[in-house]
């Protein structure tokens, strides 16, 4: 069983879409949560685009998105100018507000549905790694007990346990910053989008599938590194008030609470038969909603790569690349956050003026307005390609392509278990025959994205992105470049 099973700690939205993942690829996997039942205070609010391509890469997004409820604009530090992403090349250009506990639900069904074995109310309290898997050490509710596993993947949030044990480090800076939020039913609600940022303080309304509305910010008090104890109904409505002139009669608050700025990064996704996603790996201010997507995102990332790996159609060195790849996310997602709690939780008159420079530059030139939407949206992440003569579409992330031939899309064509051969010449692909880790549709593209209209061929990766492609009319070109990339050499 070793040989082909992975131990996950941590049965949140992260360990869970890992788990779906891993059974796609042909793994057996268990999750192990400390928790009994799934925490109806939802941290995370907010499915972002490229998530929502990931879950329709595997046919998951319908129950999402029948709940869930579609914002077609972000924001950047709380600026009064709103990120518009109607532009963005994605069959969903929008945020979808959705509860953290309804996610994490869903998530859980589409596990368990995969095969995926999910168990509730066990802890990992550590490991010993072998030279061919990795013994856990877990507390249940009969006790303490120990299960093998081939790799152990700490999902367990921003005290990992698993990433303790394996002595990562975790290294960033301190907490200077406590934002604040209430989850309340408002009797006279602000319009849709609603923010204000002023001297006072800085606070948005963010709408709830439940009726409820999130009301978040920060105000001057907040640059504290002293707890100030637990927030209170009457100081959520002070703060507001103080800021909005308005406390929107709120009531019945669901869930208070403080969370800080503190930025940290592991210095190692993985050592050894040990591996790190979400906010194991990642810790940071959750402006713009982005720490649960960029998890979700990691475990898209790791987990065709780990069961390939299991499977033994893996590229040669192909599980280091998750470190290569996600770390530099994990970086850029730490740097923009910072950037972000710079923005929304300073309230001098130097910031302010810097907040309607910048609002200024989203209003007027569209290019800034899509550079930020694609970096809040992870829409514009691309891997390093190891080749530096490579067409420029290799390591982006793959739209969802329209083919002639059939009335699927790219996401839904995508494969969890291998590599996609796109012929677009609808000519055949000689030399590529059958093998593990690899499948093959021909057909040309019916309106092709700009970027795309040079292609002939293109090898897509099981998470979406650009393994390679190719330009030219040499028929072997497809051939060498699936070898290539199979042997590892691209």
């Amino acid at each position: 069983m070793a040989q082909h099973h992975v131990v996950i700690a941590g049965g949140g939205p992260v360990g869970l879409w890992l788990a779906a993942e891993l059974r796609l690829g042909g793994v057996a996997v268990t999750v192990l949560e400390e928790r009994t039942e799934i925490d109806a205070r939802s941290k995370a609010l907010t499915l972002h685009p490229r998530t929502l391509e990931v879950l329709a890469a595997r046919g998951a997004q319908g129950p999402f998105l029948a709940e869930g409820l579609p914002i077609p604009a972000g924001h950047f530090g709380m600026l009064d100018q709103r990120l518009d992403f109607s532009s963005l090349d994605t069959p969903f250009p929008y945020t979808l507000a959705l509860p953290q506990a309804r996610t994490e639900a869903l998530l859980q069904e589409h596990a368990l549905g995969l095969g995926a074995t999910v168990l509730r109310g066990h802890r990992v309290t550590g490991f010993t790694e072998g030279a061919a898997s990795v013994s856990v050490r877990v507390t249940g509710p009969r006790g303490e007990y120990e299960t093998e596993a081939a790799y152990l993947v700490g999902c367990d949030g921003t005290r990992s346990t698993v990433r303790t044990a394996a002595g990562i480090g975790f290294p960033g800076t301190p907490s200077t910053v406590l934002g604040w939020l209430g989850d309340v039913f408002l009797d006279r609600p602000p319009r849709p989008g609603y923010g204000r940022h002023t001297p006072r303080g800085g606070v948005m309304a963010v709408p709830l599938p439940d009726g409820r509305h999130r009301l978040v910010g920060a105000d001057p008090g907040s640059h504290t590194t002293t707890w100030p104890g637990d927030l209170t109904l009457d100081e959520l409505r002070r703060k507001v008030t103080a800021v909005t002139g308005d406390d929107f009669g709120m009531r019945e608050p669901s869930w208070l609470s403080r969370f800080g700025n503190a930025t940290r990064l592991a210095a190692a996704y993985r050592r050894g038969r040990v591996l790190l996603a979400g906010d194991a790996a990642h810790q940071h201010f959750p402006a713009g909603g982005v720490g649960m997507n960029v998890g979700i995102q990691d475990a898209h990332n790791l987990g065709w790569k780990l069961a390939a790996t299991l499977r033994g159609w893996a590229p040669d060195g192909l599980l280091d690349t998750y470190h290569a790849e996600r770390h530099p996310v994990g970086a850029e997602l730490a740097a923009h956050s910072r950037a972000q709690t710079a923005l929304l939780a300073t309230f001098t008159p130097e910031v302010a003026d810097l907040r309607g420079l910048l609002g200024e530059l989203i209003a007027a030139q569209p290019g800034v307005n899509r550079f930020l939407a694609e970096r809040l949206t992870a829409l514009g992440v691309r891997y390093p390609a190891a080749d530096p003569a490579a067409h420029p579409l290799t390591g982006t992330r793959a739209p969802d392509l329209a083919l002639t031939g059939t009335d699927r899309t790219l996401f839904a064509l995508v494969r969890p278990d291998a590599y996609l051969l796109l012929d677009l010449t609808a000519g055949g692909t000689p030399g590529v025959p059958p093998r593990p880790g690899l499948a093959v549709h021909t057909g040309a593209l019916a309106r092709p994205p700009a970027a795309w209209r040079d292609v002939r061929a293109a090898l897509i990766r099981p998470d979406g992105h650009v393994a390679w492609a190719g330009t030219g009319g040499d028929g072997r070109a497809p051939a060498a470049a699936v070898e290539g990339v199979l042997a590892g050499r691209r």
